[in-house]
């Protein structure tokens, strides 16, 4: 059992999927139609300095369905994608503007 990890930099204050991240989704998705068994936990993560908690956690909420969406669009199931808000949770030292793809075989 190996997990891998995939992580995605969100700009500030931004939802929209960076266009930089589509070659690396277009991967994963090539690789979860190919092997039925792939689940992946999607963990949206945001900074609140400019806001509440609360603002963190639904910019953290949007990012990650942004990525859900996008894999939608190349034909990997919902069922197969967990979606986690987790706001300001970031690790100390790690960027928190991103969305982690942890790939579950």
């Amino acid at each position: 059992y190996v997990s891998s990890l995939f992580s995605i930099p969100f700009a500030v204050a931004k939802t929209d999927l960076p266009p930089n991240a589509l070659p690396t989704l277009d991967k994963l998705a090539n690789r979860m139609n190919t092997n039925q068994n792939i689940r992946i936990q999607l963990m949206g993560f945001a900074n609140g300095k400019n806001g509440s908690g609360s603002r963190a956690r639904r910019s953290s909420l949007f990012r990650a369905l942004s990525v859900r969406n996008y894999l939608m669009k190349q034909g990997v199931r919902t069922t197969r994608m967990d979606v986690r808000a987790l706001g300001q949770k970031s690790i100390k030292g790690v960027p928190p503007n991103r969305v982690d793809i942890v790939v579950q075989p």
